[in-house]
């Protein structure tokens, strides 16, 4: 299983690679779009590893972005409720 993250493509150099310039979020790595000769910018890729694998369309990209931001909410603000070790034994 590979994790794929979806980035939005800011450049293209015109090298073999095709070294682009890509905005995940604020964080703006290079990457290859050699697999993907199609990709322009302006377009959300889905990236693995520094590989561009698919072209997203701007709908899927804004769900992709709006699941990991509820993930990140969930891991920042765990219910107070809840028990985070549910195996142990209260304290006296």
């Amino acid at each position: 299983m590979c994790l794929a993250i979806p980035g939005l493509v800011l450049s293209i150099g015109d090298d073999a690679l095709r070294s682009a310039r890509v905005d995940f979020g604020g964080v703006i790595k290079p990457i290859s779009l050699a697999l993907l000769p199609e990709a322009r910018v302006g377009d959300h890729v889905l990236v693995h590893a520094g590989l561009g694998l698919q072209i997203l369309d701007e709908a899927a990209a804004r769900d992709v972005f709006a699941a990991v931001a509820e993930l990140e909410r969930g891991l920042a603000d765990p219910d107070p409720g809840s028990d985070p070790d549910p195996g142990s034994e209260p304290s006296p």
